[in-house]
């Protein structure tokens, strides 16, 4: 998919006498699969760690959901800012949809990511639960060291917040419990998809990204506990090892793939599409010679850029940057991603941008 971005101070219309200029051929190329599943393991391990981790000792540091929310917040910052130009951020199952769904990351790379995502967060939960004393489940009422995990999971009825802290005087039911989840994550992913995206001015979208985590927190703690993220509400459900809670899990799987499939279809919808950046994810961009499209990537380019351009001759689609000017030679339009046609031996043939006046 293609955008026209017109230079400042360009007429509007249509220009009669414009030039195209020289264009250059480019491959786009990617952390490999592995630096970007790593990359997740990590993201999710960090978020998980600080919002269980948080949450499993508030009994003990009298603090309250600020602090949780807090945690989860800037960890989440922290974690995109670290490998967010690996992997694109996600960190999260939902996130991975709902960008998948907006045109923003491969389809190939959802399960990938779903596993890296639940390992990572798992081996969160497992360093938390080995730091659990022995001693500290009997002193607080619990049979073992994954009843303190209870507190820290994602529920309703008798597992809500309000019903704790009411002591079962009242509580928040499943509706509540999808509509809040389903909310929440929407807006928690339209936000990414929208400060992401490469026609955002925000200047540094993971406080953004960390900030509205930690305001979406706030507001579903009291209802479930806030999970906004199946792998952080798997981590917690696997430790606390209770039944009844693990009833409820379908729950915080499907609201937040639901809420974030809502944000990514609006944000095809209304929003148009960019090429795809896989959201924080940065592209490594290589120029290519005519020698190694045609010879399909040659040793100039590297080994990595080699495996990524391999092929780039004769039937295979590169990326062109097309800068179309008036005749003073003034830049009026800019056709920044043109996907270019295959060769062909027919020498009548329209090569790409043949025979079509640009639109500025």
């Amino acid at each position: 998919m293609s955008q026209d971005t017109t230079a400042p101070g360009a007429p509007e219309g249509y220009v009669d006498d414009a030039r195209l200029a020289p264009t250059e051929a480019v491959a786009v190329v990617q952390p490999s699969l592995l630096a970007r599943l790593g990359a997740e393991v990590f993201g999710t391990f960090f978020l998980v760690l600080a919002i269980i981790g948080v949450a499993l000792y508030t009994f003990v540091s009298q603090q309250n959901a600020l602090a949780v929310a807090l945690a989860g917040g800037l960890a989440l910052l922290a974690g995109a800012a670290a490998v967010g130009n690996v992997s694109g951020g996600h960190f999260n199952p939902a996130v991975t949809l709902g960008a998948a769904i907006g045109g923003r990351t491969a389809w190939r790379d959802v399960l990938p990511y779903w596993v890296a995502q639940l390992v990572g967060a798992l081996l969160a939960g497992l360093v938390l639960l080995a730091t659990v004393p022995n001693s500290l489940p009997a002193l607080v009422g619990q049979e073992g060291r994954g009843g303190l995990f209870v507190s820290t999971a994602n529920g309703y009825g008798d597992f809500s917040s309000l019903s704790t802290a009411s002591q079962g005087g009242t509580e928040f039911g499943l509706l509540a419990a999808l509509l809040i989840e389903t909310i929440a994550t929407a807006v928690f992913v339209g936000v990414i998809l929208g400060v992401t995206d490469k026609r955002a001015t925000v200047q540094y979208a993971p406080v953004v990204i960390g900030l509205t985590l930690t305001a979406l927190i706030l507001v579903a703690v009291p209802v479930t506990n806030a999970s906004l993220n199946p792998a952080r509400s798997m981590a917690s459900a696997v430790f606390a090892g209770d039944g009844d809670l693990w009833k409820q899990q379908w729950v915080f799987w499907v609201a937040p793939l639901l809420g974030a499939a809502i944000a990514g279809l609006f944000y095809r919808a209304f929003a148009f599409a960019p090429k795809q950046d896989d959201l924080l994810g940065e592209d490594h961009v290589v120029t290519l010679t005519e020698a190694e499209i045609a010879g399909g990537a040659g040793s100039a380019v590297g080994a990595g850029a080699g495996a990524a351009v391999a092929g780039a001759g004769a039937g295979t689609v590169v990326e062109e940057a097309v800068v179309v000017t008036d005749e003073n030679g003034d830049v009026v339009a800019v056709e920044e991603v043109v996907e270019t046609e295959p060769e062909t031996d027919d020498p009548d043939a329209p090569t790409a941008g043949e025979g079509t006046t640009p639109r500025v």
